[in-house]
């Protein structure tokens, strides 16, 4: 596998040899420090270039960054929409490891490129100077943000609401239904509630990574095999025990963060037990 300073030195060649690229800037989790370097991350890239239609008429250009054996091209897919209209992107996959993702941006799109940027941004090579003010790249965006009393309430009655949609799809045996309120709802808001509780015992100021990837080095290790344990969903035995673990976990997370931040502990957590044990009594 390529080597980092051997893939940036390969990228500097390319754009130092097309005179269209102007400007090409570095993203993602390779501009910020906060992120445990490892063989495994994704080389994110964007060029900024004068003519885009020699760029996006043929796939032939990007044979210099290696030995492609799977590329995605995201806005040249009928079945997503693209996240904007003439920018065109390449998730690239080669041979020796290497993930690369390159995006084409005109030039003309300099601005609005920085207006949307999530702030992990490093100025790769700049030929004209066009960044006038210091780029420092930050994952501010990502941090942990401190609830209103307004937040931890919604998040209490989405949690509490929606696990009734997880009871009913077990007790129909609709697993399909359950699991997707489950997955896509119901633990998410678990793991909000959790995030909240990391942010009041260490701070504001830090980012748990992607998905929450970071999340176990700022809760005991039994803390996070219990919630490894909510992901349990192999049969309906398992499902139920999964989904009441959940539950549990949200309740204690809940109140724990209602105390410290001096919240009103909502009443949804009695009201939705005690309405699933009076419909679901079987």
């Amino acid at each position: 596998m390529r080597g980092e300073e051997e893939m940036f030195e390969q990228c500097r060649q390319i754009v130092m040899q097309d005179d269209r690229i102007r400007l090409a800037v570095l993203e993602g989790s390779r501009t910020n420090k906060n992120v445990p370097r490892d063989e495994y991350q994704d080389y994110d890239i964007s060029f900024f270039v004068t003519e885009m239609e020699d760029f996006t008429a043929s796939d032939d250009w990007l044979a210099v960054f290696g030995d492609r054996i799977f590329m995605q091209k995201p806005e040249d897919m009928e079945l997503y929409a693209a996240t904007f209209e003439h920018w065109y992107s390449y998730l690239m996959y080669f041979s020796d490891g290497i993930k690369m993702d390159v995006t084409i941006i005109p030039l003309e799109d300099l601005d609005e490129y920085f207006t949307h940027s999530d702030g992990l941004v490093e100025v790769f090579i700049d030929k004209d100077d066009l960044v006038k003010k210091p780029i420092v790249p930050t994952d501010e965006k990502y941090w942990i943000q401190k609830p209103t009393a307004r937040e931890f309430d919604d998040c209490c009655n989405e949690f509490w609401s929606v696990s009734t949609y997880v009871v009913k799809g077990l007790m129909r045996g609709e697993h399909l239904f359950a699991l997707d309120h489950f997955n896509r709802i119901v633990r998410p808001e678990l793991q909000r509630m959790m995030s909240w509780d990391i942010g009041v015992r260490h701070g504001f100021n830090f980012s748990l990574g992607k998905h929450m990837k970071y999340m176990d080095q700022y809760i005991t290790k039994k803390e996070y095999e219990t919630l490894l344990h909510t992901f349990s969903l192999g049969s309906d035995q398992e499902i139920w025990k999964s989904f009441e673990l959940c539950c549990q976990l949200f309740r204690m997370y809940s109140i724990k963060v209602a105390h410290t931040l001096t919240y009103t502990y909502p009443p949804y957590d009695e009201q939705i037990t005690n309405y699933i044990r009076k419909v679901y009594k079987k």
